[in-house]
């Protein structure tokens, strides 16, 4: 009964949607749907019962929210459509991580590495070398390895097979802004999520004791060949301290992105006092730092003045464990702009993914993925680096000081 709701709900706003411009729909013919609560469609902060938000917040999108009852306790644009870079691995591991005992052990071959995008992240793992699943994963968690990920997902039977198993596992979660494009979270036309869905993602996650233990590793060794290996640490720095910041007290994951075209996004947990807050973080004005030092100012909030907060919203249940179905939103005159990798705006719906119908529908989507390649060809040639390729992961950012840090 439920999958015959959701098949209506989307093809009665697909077909509708297709009808009308999306600047000319109607409320009633909204091309978007709001997932836990209405408060979360508007844009701006939103925020009841409680004061002192930091003030210095720049990003385009954050959220914070209790991880045991679910509760959304403050957001700024929860639905915003934004480039989520390698955050988006979360939902990678939502899909594939129980698919493999961690002890089973996979040589590596030059296809399972040939698709990895120019700039890519990467842990360092090479063909002929024998991995663990354990280890796969430790090179996807720590150093956010697109090497890793691609390994995994040609063992879960290939990239495209991955690919439509994480939007469904998305659609499950009713994580209804995100387009998956890749496995890895490298920047890729459409690629899209939001602070709402990656808090989804991370919460889902938590429950699962391997994918939290691997979020929360510190430092791992890393096969080399032979009996050789090297050491890897993890990326998150508010959970290693790094680049001249500090552990956060209490932190224990969850991951990390950054692009040189999207910017960098970040989805935090730390526990205290009994209680576990989560916090999504994306695109800060700033570089380098800038994403963990807004994390940690959220979460410092959420931990005080939080308390006494009253929620102005919830993060959904899976749709398989009888999660309520969404229902659909007025549609804004005015509604947050959707950004493609480039983290420039465009002019799509932001509380909810555009849903697809029949017939005039694939005008729109046409329409949508010409501007969205038109936008990100353009912020590419300005955000180019020396050979013109964008660089993904800790390593690519800026240090402070402005010294540019290559990736290895």
């Amino acid at each position: 009964m439920r999958d015959c709701s959701r098949l209506s709900r989307r093809a009665v706003l697909g077909l509708t949607a297709a009808a009308l411009p999306v600047s000319m729909a109607t409320p009633a013919a909204a091309a978007s749907t709001v997932i836990g609560g209405e408060r979360l469609a508007h844009g701006g902060v939103q925020v009841s019962g409680a004061t002192g938000l930091p003030k210095k917040l720049t990003a385009r999108a954050w959220l914070v929210a209790d991880y045991d009852s679910g509760e959304v306790l403050a957001s700024f644009n929860a639905h915003r459509r934004l480039a989520p870079a390698s955050t988006l691995k979360m939902l990678f591991a939502d899909t594939v991580l129980k698919k493999f005992d961690r002890n089973e052990r996979y040589t590596v071959t030059d296809a399972d590495l040939a698709d990895i995008p120019a700039g890519s992240s990467l842990v360092g793992i090479k063909p002929g070398i024998t991995y663990t699943v354990e280890q796969l994963w430790q090179g996807v968690f720590l150093r956010s390895g697109n090497d890793a990920v691609h390994v995994l997902a040609h063992m879960n039977g290939g990239i495209g097979k991955t690919v439509a198993e994480m939007q469904a596992k998305a659609d499950d979660l009713q994580a209804l802004d995100t387009h998956v494009v890749s496995p890895d979270g490298f920047d890729h036309p459409g690629q899209l999520s939001s602070a709402y869905d990656l808090t989804l993602f991370a919460r889902h996650g938590l429950k699962d004791a391997d994918f939290r233990g691997y979020c929360g590793t510190r430092t791992a060794n890393f096969p080399a060949g032979g009996k050789k290996t090297f050491q890897i640490q993890n990326t998150d720095r508010l959970l290693t301290g790094a680049w001249g910041l500090k552990t956060y007290d209490g932190l224990f994951g969850v991951k990390n992105g950054y692009t040189s075209h999207a910017g960098n996004t970040f989805t935090g947990a730390a526990t205290r006092g009994g209680r576990t807050l989560l916090v999504t973080v994306m695109h800060p004005a700033e570089g380098s730092n800038a994403v963990y030092e807004q994390t940690a100012a959220l979460l410092d909030w959420g931990f005080s003045h939080g308390r006494s907060a009253q929620a102005v919203g919830v993060l959904v249940r899976p749709a398989s464990e009888g999660g309520a179905a969404a229902s659909p939103a007025p549609a804004r005159k005015k509604t947050q702009a959707a950004s493609g990798a480039s983290g420039s705006a465009s002019k799509g719906p932001s509380t909810g993914r555009l849903v697809e119908g029949a017939g005039g529908t694939a005008v729109l989507l046409a329409a949508a993925t010409a501007l969205v390649v038109k936008r990100r060809r353009r912020a590419a040639a300005a955000a180019a680096e020396d050979q013109g390729t964008a660089v993904q992961g800790d390593e690519g950012e800026t240090e402070p000081g402005g010294r540019r840090r290559r990736r290895r």
